[in-house]
């Protein structure tokens, strides 16, 4: 346990718990995870690994022995008759009879109602009343001739999910905690590790929590696969509800006019939308008409009656292109279905989250450390829902006057719900009000600078603020200043201009292995045959392939053995030439064919699906095959070169891979070759 780990149990004692037990618990049991994190805070609370490992089998067992599953509601009810059991953990909600002047509780699982509550239960757990809580009750049945009341006889509830805080105390122990140890508290307490992730990425997980403490508050996030998108929706909060597919009626989503029955932002506090992308996707015309409507006046209609409503709304999805690819040919938002491709929609959008800057989801990534059981976080949360942080930045900045209303919204939604999560106490430096604020604009702007590619009565705006000294700050996004030539499209350059056409020297620093140095600045490309004597250095891939797969959009390799460590890195560094030889805005496709390793302990597919993984954020679709019968070695490319490399890509003599420090590590050119041929053909 680091010195962070024991602050937090120090601080928050029996609200937090060791992140990595809660897949150790689980098992077959259907119950959410705030559930589990709640009673392993309460039993798993410690730094002694005995002591752990004796709260796990504890709270097994109780699972195990109280836990009603769905599937076996009728075996429960007849073992709580016969007296076998008298406890059960179910989901309880109550109501008010007003007609028999009593509360009842109905029990999700088990499905029985009418059940008489104490109104000192109901007095001490208020939250029965709300949304329902998940408890461990003590039962009873006994029969009797009156039909209007139940056999079951409620005697006492333990709830196992958060049913009352003290807000006071978490905001006095905020203060205890440093800004980046509070952040790092949050981002292990969302299940990852922080070690992994820079300020920004930090940031970017943190905006995935706006949405539960600021009211009406709408995100979209479009990324690749496999970034954790929806996991906060569907894991973290039982305030919220993940829509799978992405699609919904009008009825379920707002009013149902038939029985006037309200739909799912009546009664959720962020309501998601799970693969939200798609261009083949329908929607319905009158849905998105309804959403604009309430997205931007947080109102709806039922019939000639109005209703409003609190529901914060996210919209995530997959791309299926590079954010150059994007900028390029089309726009950020392309991806979406065409009923939501609609200017007055997107543009009702509060924030967009790049999620194209999130990575890929490793094993490595999730934590091991302490965080907050999700379900006290969510109620924190949720109580911040009726506070407005948005005026804190005023003190120390001012939004330039050009700046829209529905852009200053959008703004101020975004820096308020960071605040809340971060500062909740209010105690934040200038600099980390600017530091917000500057995000928030920069996720504005994105919504912006798209609506002004797909409706050109858009309005260019100036993203910009004023300190103090009345000294103006603009404001771009991370894939303006990375892309300049794409992202404003009215101002792109034609497709031959400004483009690499050799990889660059590589800045002070970086990696050396996929740079041009080697190659001439126009190469004259000849069929022909290169001999490597042994021990020969000066050699690399750029030099020895870049030149002949210029221009390629699919490159197919053949090599009988890639499956050891070595030889997969040695496919990334080819995979890095491959890199630095294209331009932002192209794809290309690598295809791999490949023996099974030959070692018994190779991790051959964890190694490509890393590596294609990795490329995919390059714009390179990496895919490989398993062939046992081949022999031959090749790279042949739909540019009209094939190149036929003796040894395959294995041309390098062994060294330290392990030494950060050795330069033939960090550049081919000084490692030591094998004796290798290498034959140049023109195709066709």
């Amino acid at each position: 346990m680091n010195r962070l780990d024991e602050k937090i149990n120090e601080q928050f004692q029996g609200l937090v718990v060791r992140k990595d037990l809660v897949k150790t618990v689980k098992g077959n049991a259907i119950v959410p995870t705030y559930v589990l994190e709640y009673l392993l805070g309460q039993y798993c609370a410690t730094s002694d690994e005995a002591e752990i490992q004796a709260g796990i089998e504890t709270v097994k067992s109780i699972l195990e022995r109280h836990y009603v599953h769905r599937r076996d509601a009728e075996l429960t009810k007849s073992n709580v008759r016969e007296s076998k059991i008298n406890k059960v953990i179910d989901k309880i909600a109550v109501t008010l009879n007003e007609k028999k002047d009593c509360y009842q509780a109905s029990f999700s699982n088990m499905g029985i109602s009418r059940v008489v509550v104490s109104s000192e239960i109901v007095k001490n757990h208020p939250k029965l009343l709300v949304s329902g809580v998940w408890c461990i009750a003590e039962l009873e049945y006994s029969y009797t001739e009156d039909r209007d009341s139940s056999p079951w006889l409620l005697n006492s509830i333990k709830p196992i999910q958060m049913s009352r805080f003290d807000m006071e105390s978490f905001l006095a122990k905020r203060s205890e905690f440093t800004s980046d140890e509070w952040i790092d508290l949050l981002i292990q307490s969302i299940g990852f590790n922080p070690e992994f992730m820079s300020k920004r990425l930090k940031l970017m997980q943190l905006t995935r929590l706006v949405p539960y403490c600021e009211r009406n508050y709408n995100l979209i996030e479009l990324g690749p696969k496999g970034t954790g998108k929806s996991h906060i929706y569907s894991e973290f909060s039982p305030h919220g509800i993940l829509i799978s597919g992405g699609e919904v009626s009008v009825p379920k989503l707002f009013v149902n006019n038939s029985n006037g029955r309200i739909g799912l932002v009546g009664f959720w506090d962020v309501v998601a939308f799970d693969e939200f992308a798609g261009r083949k996707k329908k929607a319905d015309k009158a849905l998105v008409d309804i959403m604009k409507n309430y997205m931007a006046n947080k109102t709806f209609s039922r019939g000639i009656e109005t209703l409003g409503a609190e529901a914060s709304m996210t919209f995530v999805g997959n791309t299926q292109h590079n954010v150059a690819y994007m900028l390029k040919h089309s726009d950020l938002f392309d991806e979406l279905p065409e009923q939501y491709y609609d200017s007055a929609y997107l543009d009702r959008l509060h924030g967009y989250l790049p999620g194209w800057e999130v990575p890929i989801i490793r094993g490595e990534m999730f934590s091991d450390g302490y965080g907050f059981v999700v379900d006290y976080l969510a109620e924190i949360l949720r109580a911040f829902r009726n506070s407005d942080f948005s005026p804190l930045y005023r003190e120390h900045f001012e939004l330039v006057s050009d700046i829209s209303t529905r852009d200053r919204d959008g703004v101020q939604k975004t820096f308020s719900g960071l605040m809340k999560v971060i500062y909740p106490n209010q105690q934040a430096t200038v600099d980390e009000i600017k530091e917000l604020l500057e995000y928030a604009m920069e996720n504005r702007k994105r919504v912006k600078d798209q609506l002004m590619r797909i409706d050109k009565t858009y309005e260019a705006v100036r993203f910009a603020y004023k300190d103090q000294e009345g000294i103006l700050h603009f404001v771009k996004t991370a894939e303006e200043i990375q892309y300049p030539r794409y992202y404003h499209a009215n101002e792109s350059a034609p497709d031959d201009e400004n483009e690499p056409t050799e990889a660059s020297e590589p800045e002070s620093g970086e990696s050396t292995q996929s740079q041009h140095k080697d190659a001439p600045e126009s190469p004259i490309l000849k069929p022909g045959n290169i001999s490597i004597q042994d021990n020969q250095t000066g050699i690399s891939y750029n030099k020895l392939f870049a030149k002949y797969l210029k221009g390629s959009k699919r490159i197919e390799i053949k090599d009988p053995f890639i499956s050891a460590f070595f030889q997969a890195r040695n496919l990334m560094e080819f995979m890095e030439v491959v890199a630095a030889i294209k331009t932002d805005a192209d794809e290309v496709e690598v295809h791999l064919i490949t023996k099974h390793s030959e070692y018994q302990d190779s991790n051959q597919d964890e190694y490509f699906r890393q590596i294609a993984s990795s490329c995919n954020l390059a714009g390179i679709t990496f895919t490989y095959e398993i062939d046992d019968t081949i022999h031959d070695r090749y790279i042949q490319s739909d540019n009209g070169w094939k190149i036929i490399p003796g040894r395959g890509l294995d041309i390098f003599q062994p060294f330290d891979h392990k030494d950060a420090f050795a330069l033939e590590n960090r550049n081919q050119r000084y490692r030591k070759c094998r004796a290798f041929e290498v034959t140049y053909v023109k195709l066709g």
